[in-house]
């Protein structure tokens, strides 16, 4: 097994604790921890250690099998950065529709278009300088490739959720905030594969 990189390690989980207090916003919004019959407060301590210990956990099984395939732990931490940005994107409109009370519409839109663009940022930083270790100052070049490859994958996910949302609907018997949540969620897995291969080969490329 490759020897664990001390540093690397304590990113996954600072990156797993920050990943359960995103969750909060999303849990509190669609009420998920009544429906379980936990506690908010009990909820949100679960969600911190169990979120921490999987982001972790996962780093430390992609490094042990990363000696045969070194892919493996790249695409490990690519996926923890996007389980993040997924977190980011979604606790940031979960917090917007709370504070405004707006689940659909335009005003919809226009919140998963901003939480996108925050959850955009953080992937650039964590994947150039974390997932696939470009080091030095941003460069022009990789920022328009960047910002091509992101453009992209901003309108699969905007395109997506909203279609999700204000064209197909809520199907009966689902809340619309819910539906809100899980039209954002299928977004983030349409745009997984697209953005994967955009830093890979396009933005971050040796």
């Amino acid at each position: 097994m490759n020897q664990v990189n001390k540093k690397d390690f304590l990113i996954s989980v600072i990156i797993g604790f920050a990943a359960g207090l995103l969750i909060l916003p999303i849990v509190r919004n669609i009420n998920l921890n009544a429906k379980l019959n936990i506690g908010f407060a009990q909820f949100s301590f679960l969600a911190v250690i169990g979120l921490t210990a999987l982001t972790s956990v996962t780093y430390w099984l992609a490094l042990k099998f990363s000696g045969r395939m070194p892919a493996i732990l790249q695409f490990a931490k690519f996926l923890i950065v996007g389980g993040l940005n997924f977190l980011i994107d979604l606790g940031i409109l979960n917090l917007l529709i709370n504070l405004t009370d707006i689940s659909s519409g335009t005003g919809y839109s226009a919140f998963k278009a901003m939480s996108f663009l925050v959850a955009v940022i953080n992937s650039y930083f964590l994947n150039k300088y974390w997932t696939f270790k470009v080091l030095g100052v941003p460069k022009t070049g990789e920022f328009i490739k960047f910002f091509t490859v992101n453009l992209i994958g901003f309108g699969i996910n905007v395109s997506t959720a909203s279609l999700v949302v204000n064209v197909i609907g809520a199907p009966g018997g689902v809340s619309v905030k819910l539906w809100a949540s899980a039209g954002a969620a299928i977004a983030s897995m349409v745009g997984l594969i697209w953005n994967f291969i955009g830093m890979k080969f396009v933005v971050f490329k040796k």
